[in-house]
């Protein structure tokens, strides 16, 4: 199926095409977002039901936005991630701001060691603009229009970047596990 016929199928409420989309082909990916946005257990069907219902509203207004851009998966993931933590926010009520940890970019939802593991595995990108934008864009959370302006570069140019910065890091974390040579990325 192609990315306009999925869409067109969730639009027009296909239900083959919608069970196949959320419950067979986006399983993995939604499984991988879930377990790093929720810290506790959820059900994963009742969270899909919630995320379409919220691309179905409005006569499917979010579909409809979808501008083909990019493929049909990355679109899903970026409004599966906003929404799933924007829900997790409403159910979890955090009355204290007080941290044992004070570092001002933990995220409680990540555990600490793989956060420190990934800080090591991008001091190891040896390429300092990589490392730059790998910092912006895993733990500051900046927008790609931001970081695209901030390097003067356009918002397309960036996406290279990004993902040769994002090679890099995978590199870094194969000479990390293999002790492998230096790839070329990672220049």
């Amino acid at each position: 199926m192609t990315d306009k016929e999925i869409v067109e199928g969730l639009i027009a409420r296909d239900e083959n095409i919608t069970r196949k989309f959320f419950f067979v082909k986006c399983r993995p990916l939604m499984y991988s977002i879930i377990g790093r946005v929720f810290a506790y257990d959820v059900d994963y069907d009742e969270l899909i039901n919630e995320l379409y219902v919220h691309l179905m509203e409005n006569d499917a207004a979010r579909l409809r936005s979808f501008s083909y851009s990019s493929s049909v998966f990355q679109w899903i993931k970026t409004v599966a991630i906003r929404f799933f933590q924007q829900k997790r926010d409403r159910i979890i009520e955090n009355e204290s701001k007080d941290s044992l940890y004070r570092d001002e970019q933990y995220d409680p939802y990540v555990p600490l060691t793989l956060t420190l593991d990934v800080k090591t595995l991008i001091a190891d990108v040896t390429n300092a603009r990589y490392r730059w934008v790998l910092q912006k864009v895993l733990f500051e959370d900046v927008s790609p229009e931001d970081l695209a302006e901030m390097m003067n570069v356009t918002v397309a140019n960036f996406y290279n970047i990004k993902k040769r910065a994002m090679n890099a890091l995978v590199c870094a974390a194969r000479n990390e596990v293999y002790g492998a040579g230096k790839d070329q990325y990672n220049r």
